[in-house]
């Protein structure tokens, strides 16, 4: 006796539609290469790497400023009767005369005003190198942001991989609920037509109106994912996606290249940009210690001034200049030794860090590289489960049509069946994002290596 028609057909339009896409991508659906560009360009975490980079590069531009020599003006009115005061203005102004000489001006002056105009200047000529090294620390540390701003879009193409495969997901998740609906509702109809025609019991019945309402509500759960999956891609993406670029291409079985162990490890120590940046940083806290080093040492400045002295803010008056050169020796540079001893420490933490990077960065890969290995291997068992359910769920579809089994034996194989399909998925699904996170791990995932995971 052949399977009742309404289940044969459900199930076969359920079967036809699982493998392929639901619906073709339109032209202006949501590329993956399209979401990490747009990421890149609008995800506030983007925008707050930039401002570091930024600071980075403006220290080391501040760090420049110390070569240059320091020139000030001042502009000042001063009014008093100290008998020192009056006799060095006047003389400053150049109005000093006979009559100043008297005892009574000398002990008892009258005030006078000074207009001051001045100019002054110094240059640090030489001072051990420290100022060249300190240039140099703010330029590696410059480096460094550059390279951990790297590091930083890297985390938001992988994120963005993460929630644009998430969707995916939960669309073909939309799709195996949808077909145990379908196949529940065709259950519940041949079920009914068979307690009608006297083959079954209301048992039968029932226990299919009690299978459809459970998989009715694993749909509604499913379809609420898809929405939690876009707003999350929305976040990711720091925008939001209109309504018609939502028809995205369904998730596919991929295969991807596989490198040794050795090689990604090896990859990774060389390539991963936030493995440079602490490089960097460790180069940055040497130079430090150099610098540390140089503050010991003589510094050799120069300095000049030229002053304008009025008795009126429009008067004529008196100027003068000075200039000289100065050899400054700290012979009691108890703070400097302090700074060079924690500039030693400080070197010895870094060297400590580099080394623990370097594990961290290998455990990464080791566990991303054996993580994808596992959920390839996954991937063919779930896909070969997926063929067996379903020729068990063929064979046991014809018994029950024969009255040779009962429906609880059927609903236990189609439960199988659609845990199956769901399997299939879920490892499709990490086979892609496991890939996605080793190529993370060694440092390799980017906007343009994006796009090979659609």
């Amino acid at each position: 006796m052949r399977f009742t028609n309404p289940i044969r057909a459900g199930l076969l339009c359920a079967a036809v539609a699982l493998p392929g896409p639901i619906l073709h991508a339109q032209q202006t659906s949501l590329t993956l290469s399209d979401a990490v560009a747009t990421a890149l360009g609008t995800n506030p975490d983007r925008q707050i790497a930039k401002a570091d980079v930024d600071s980075a590069h403006i220290d080391a531009r501040i760090a420049r400023t110390a070569l240059l020599p320091n020139l000030t003006f001042n502009e000042s009115m001063t009014r008093g009767n100290d008998p020192v005061y009056v006799f060095g203005t006047k003389l400053r102004q150049q109005v000093f005369a006979q009559s100043d000489f008297t005892l009574n001006n000398l002990n008892r002056p009258t005030p006078v005003n000074d207009f001051t105009t001045r100019f002054a200047g110094s240059w640090t000529a030489f001072d051990s190198l420290h100022t060249q090294r300190e240039i140099h620390r703010a330029d590696l540390l410059a480096k460094s942001a550059d390279a951990s701003a790297t590091r930083s879009d890297q985390e938001i193409v992988l994120r963005t991989v993460q929630a644009y495969e998430a969707i995916l997901l939960a669309v073909r998740q939309v799709e195996v609920a949808q077909h145990s609906v379908d196949t529940a509702q065709a259950f519940l109809s041949s079920s009914q037509t068979r307690v009608e025609a006297g083959f079954a019991v209301d048992a039968d019945k029932l226990s299919a109106t009690a299978y459809l309402a459970e998989r009715q509500q694993e749909l509604i759960a499913a379809q609420g994912s898809v929405d939690v999956a876009w707003a999350e891609l929305e976040a990711a993406m720091g925008k939001s996606v209109p309504a018609e670029q939502k028809q995205l291409a369904p998730l596919t079985e991929r295969t991807f290249d596989d490198l040794p162990l050795s090689e990604r490890v090896t990859l990774a120590l060389k390539s991963r940009s936030d493995r440079e940046s602490l490089s960097l940083q460790h180069d940055a806290q040497r130079t430090a210690l150099q610098s540390a080093k140089s503050a010991l040492g003589p510094q050799i400045s120069a300095f000049g001034s030229w002053e304008m002295d009025k008795a009126s803010l429009v008067g004529s008056g008196g100027n003068n200049w000075v200039a000289g050169a100065e050899l400054r020796i700290d012979l009691l540079p108890a703070a400097k030794r302090q700074n060079l001893a924690a500039a030693k420490i400080a070197v010895n933490r870094a060297d400590a860090t580099t080394a623990a990077a370097d594990r961290e960065i290998q455990l990464q890969v080791t566990r991303s590289y054996y993580e994808h290995r596992t959920a390839n291997q996954m991937l063919l068992v779930a896909k070969s489960s997926m063929t067996q359910t379903e020729e068990s769920l063929r064979i046991v579809q014809e018994r029950y049509s024969a009255g040779l089994t009962t429906i609880t034996e059927l609903l236990r194989v189609e439960d199988a069946d659609r845990q199956a399909k769901a399997n299939y998925w879920q490892a499709v699904y990490r086979n892609t994002l496991t890939y996605a996170t080793l190529k993370f791990a060694d440092g390799t995932l980017n906007q343009n290596t994006a796009g090979d995971l659609q």
